[in-house]
Parts: C-alpha cells; sequence; structure tokens
C-alpha cells in the first residue's frame, strides 16, 4: 500500500499500519481524538516510511469523503504472474518494466 488512513482512535493500529506500507508509504492518524502509540521497533518506520495527522477530521468526513473518491476515475493496472515466475517479476521491478501491479498467484 501506498498509504493507510486510520480512523479509529486504537493506537495499535499505528505500527499495524506501518508495517503494511511500502517504502515511502504514509501513515495518516485521522481521528481527532487517539490513544498514545506504543513503541515499536525502528525497522517498521525505516525506509522512509512516515506517520502524519490531521486536525479536525470526523468519521463523519471520512463517510462523506468516499462517495466523492468512488467517482474520481481511477485506472488501476495489475498484471498477475505465475508463483514460479518470482524471479522474472522482481527483474522487471527493479529495472522499472512495472506499470501498476505485479500480483504472484499460485
Amino acid at each position: 500500500m501506498d498509504a493507510a488512513i486510520i480512523f479509529a482512535p486504537l493506537d495499535a493500529l499505528v505500527p499495524l499500519a506501518l508495517r503494511q506500507v511500502k517504502k515511502g508509504g504514509r501513515v495518516v492518524c485521522a481521528g481527532i481524538h487517539m490513544s498514545d502509540i506504543p513503541g515499536f521497533p525502528y525497522a517498521d518506520l525505516w525506509d522512509e516510511r512516515s506517520i502524519l495527522s490531521v486536525a479536525n477530521l470526523t468519521r463523519e468526513d471520512g463517510a462523506e469523503f468516499l462517495p466523492l473518491a468512488a467517482q474520481v476515475p481511477i485506472r488501476t493496472h495489475v498484471r498477475p504472474m505465475p508463483l514460479g515466475a518470482a524471479n522474472e517479476a522482481l527483474g522487471r521491478l527493479r529495472n522499472g518494466d512495472v506499470e501498476g501491479a505485479l500480483v504472484l498467484v499460485p
């Protein structure tokens, strides 16, 4: 994932989300109130991941935003590749020969 937005006030979601975003990914804490974020290994923040906060965003704001986001013409590009072609997939990623995402399937 490029980013994760957390609306829930649960502190444990922040380190979990950090582990899910890719290099350079962002975790946005969008709740008005949130419990303290627990300690987590630096490796979860490594690779230029970041944590951001948004002031005064409510669950209602999120509910209003989602229908608007659905109207944006997002075009995804996903190419399935057999699991046995994992090395080829990695090579294509390394060389910048991928538009969108490659998905390894059994």
